[in-house]
Order: C-alpha cells, then structure tokens, then sequence
C-alpha cells in the first residue's frame, strides 16, 4: 500500500461543487433507489418517491452532470430513458472540517448513514429464504492493530469485493443470469476511541 494511493480500490473521488450537487434530499433518495434497485426511468423513480416524472428528470440530469448516474447501456435509448449510478466516493471528514462544505458533508453523511440502518433494519426484520439468510452477514470483530496492519486488513478486502464483484458483472453480460439478485456489501473500518479520547 502506497502513500499516494492508500485505497487503490476505492471509486471515483467527489470534491466540494459534487457534494453539493449531491447533498439534496431528492437526489440522495433517487441515488439511493439506483443504488438499491438497479436501473429506473425517470417515471418510475417519480412513483416510487412520490414525484412528478418532471422533477425527477431536472434532477437525474443535475446528477448526470456531476458523473453520480449514467445511461444504462442494457436500455436502448428509446422514448424512456434508463440511469444507472455511478460509484463515487468522498472524504467526508475533511469536508466536514471544512466551513464552505460542512452542511452538505453533514447531509450526504447523515443520509448514508440513516440509508445503512434502513437496510439493515429491513434485512433483520423480513428474513429470506434459508438459503439466502445462511448466507448473509451481519457481524464485527475487534483487535488491536498498528496503522500499517489496519491498512493492511482494509486493503485485502477491497481486494477480494472489487475482484468477486467485476467477476460477477463479466459473467452477467456474457449471459448467466439464472438466481441473480441484487445484494449489498457493507464493511467499516474504523478506530475506536483511545482511552484517553473517551
């Protein structure tokens, strides 16, 4: 792991003009359902949240603009057209340090994280078939480790998510498609408070 590139996996960077643009209660709810669903028209985007189609397209466009969503190549570019999300990624702590972009970090990081509770609520109250629920996770674990170790964890991995997911995609645009749906990975990494820090 390199200094310059301490998360060589990690998505498309965001700055301030991109959070901004992103920071919008709509828009996170519309980036949200993409995220989750995979990809929807404007139309349906509007039923699903309660908006006109109008509103939903003014806004997939301001989202197009900052690289947030995209055409859905597997949608002809017909009468409807077909978004996708984009992966991003935003160092939310800097932001939030910083005057000029601290409310819309604050928003954008209030919302992912009010959106991984509803997931997560979700999947501990609905269950699944056995199969599927003997598969999922939801766990942590607790060491003690150096910076380098902690590094060394968060890279590998990133290393076997991003590999099994780009394995995955190949395999469904060459045609297997039988028992596919879609899932959710969550994984934090993050230190706990020192003793002195409490």
């Amino acid at each position: 792991m390199t200094e310059s590139n301490p998360l060589p996996f990690r998505a498309r960077a965001i700055g301030p003009e991109e959070l901004k643009a992103l920071a919008h209660p709509l828009r996170m709810a519309m980036y949200d359902y993409l995220s989750e669903h995979g990809p929807a028209t404007a139309s349906q985007l509007g039923r699903h949240l309660g908006e006109s189609s109008g509103q939903t397209s003014y806004h997939l466009r301001q989202l197009e603009k900052h690289g947030f969503v995209e055409d859905d190549p597997a949608h002809e570019r017909g009468r409807d057209r077909w978004w996708r999300s984009v992966g991003y990624s935003v160092d939310g702590r800097d932001m939030l340090r910083d005057p000029r972009t601290a409310d819309a970090a604050n928003a954008l990081l209030q919302g992912v994280v009010a959106e991984r509770a509803k997931v997560l609520q979700r999947w501990l109250s609905t269950g699944d078939t056995p199969e599927w629920e003997a598969a999922s996770l939801n766990d942590s674990s607790t060491g003690d480790l150096t910076l380098e170790e902690f590094q060394g964890v968060v890279l590998a991995v990133q290393e076997v998510v991003d590999g099994a997911l780009k394995s995955a995609k190949a395999r469904k645009a060459a045609g297997d498609t039988e028992g596919r749906r879609r899932v959710r990975l969550y994984f934090d990494a993050l230190p706990l408070p020192r003793d002195d820090d409490a």
